[in-house]
């Protein structure tokens, strides 16, 4: 019973030093709600701001995000209304990736406390609002069956499922909310869907798909060009360049193909590397041959190795290549698949 009140009263200190603490922190007339300490503030100032988002993590976060600060910086406009952008989504996020450590009723509550602490009308109500329909719309997510009758590696399937979230989210957000919430992520969503649907389409050529991959490619925003380009363009040449070997095409299919994909400046460096590929491919093959008729000669094994060593130092100049050279002996004397690039 001691214990039980000595808790109690450290509770209340602990609500007292929070009021005081968010009484005392300057807030700002300017858009953003939650302002930083501007370079002019004072010390006791930044502390005051330093202890209030220390106190805030330390109340509403999950043991796993206590080094981390609350992703929560909404965006206001000038009448303190919400503007529901990826903002918004990410801070509704940061407290349902606590589910594990908290139960969804407790996240409920502590995110309901942390808005109530740090937004005002009319913003608060909207915000609350807002939520309540996206945890519902979370929990429902995750309801949603799989597509039934269709493969997982048919482009179809991954449509069906994202033509079922869209239709879900419309039983809980206006469009205007979900163009905020969800635009940025859909439209990745379609551009991946899209390229999926090319690479999967049997009525066009290599080269066709080269081509309409790159329009797809071209109609991305400037930043998400930077940021996939590598990713996204070596992935095509590799399958597409795969699907032109496995049914026998030319090296002038191969050609046209990475022209529509990559251009001519690519292509050209493209194919210096199929070059230094193939002569790799053949010096080692050569050398693995000569190695084996080493080794199954009478000779002793002393004078085996040193012929082997004379043989490879012959075979490779470059001391690097000697070290790449290592793998390919030992998959080749335990018999496995030589890791040549396709």
């Amino acid at each position: 019973m001691q214990k039980y009140k000595i808790w109690i009263i450290l509770a209340l200190v602990l609500l007292c030093m929070i009021t005081l603490i968010l009484w005392l922190a300057p807030k700002d007339k300017a858009e953003a709600h939650i302002a930083m300490p501007s370079s002019s503030a004072t010390a006791p100032q930044q502390q005051t701001v330093l202890l209030n988002q220390n106190l805030a993590n330390a109340m509403f976060a999950s043991s796993s995000q206590q080094d981390t600060e609350i992703n929560c910086q909404m965006r206001l406009d000038a009448s303190q209304r919400l503007i529901v952008n990826e903002q918004t989504r990410n801070c509704f996020e940061y407290f349902i990736t606590q589910y594990g450590e908290k139960t969804l009723e407790q996240i409920d509550t502590d995110f309901q406390g942390y808005i109530s602490q740090n937004y005002q009308q009319p913003a608060l109500s909207q915000i609350l609002d807002l939520w309540k329909r996206y945890l519902q719309y979370r929990q429902a997510l995750g309801s949603l069956n799989p597509p039934s009758g269709l493969n997982q590696e048919d482009p179809a399937y991954y449509r069906s499922i994202y033509t079922a979230t869209q239709n879900l989210r419309q039983q809980f957000f206006s469009q205007g909310e979900i163009e905020g919430l969800f635009g940025t992520e859909d439209s990745y969503h379609e551009y991946t869907l899209e390229r999926m649907a090319v690479l999967a389409d049997q009525q066009l050529s290599e080269a066709e798909k080269a081509q309409q991959l790159k329009n797809l490619f071209e109609q991305l925003p400037q930043d998400w060009q930077e940021n996939l380009e590598q990713l996204n363009k070596l992935e095509d040449l590799r399958q597409l360049t795969a699907d032109i070997k496995a049914r026998g095409g030319s090296a002038e299919e191969i050609q046209q193909m990475r022209l529509n994909l990559v251009g001519p400046a690519a292509t050209q460096r493209l194919e210096k590397l199929d070059i230094e590929r193939a002569n790799w491919k053949n010096d080692v093959n050569h050398y693995l041959y000569a190695r084996d008729n080493i080794l199954k000669s009478g000779i002793s094994d002393n004078a085996k190795q040193q012929a082997i060593q004379e043989l490879r130092v012959q075979s490779f100049k470059k001391p690097e290549d000697r070290l790449r050279l290592a793998t390919f002996e030992q998959l080749h004397d335990q018999g496995g698949k030589l890791p040549y690039p396709d």
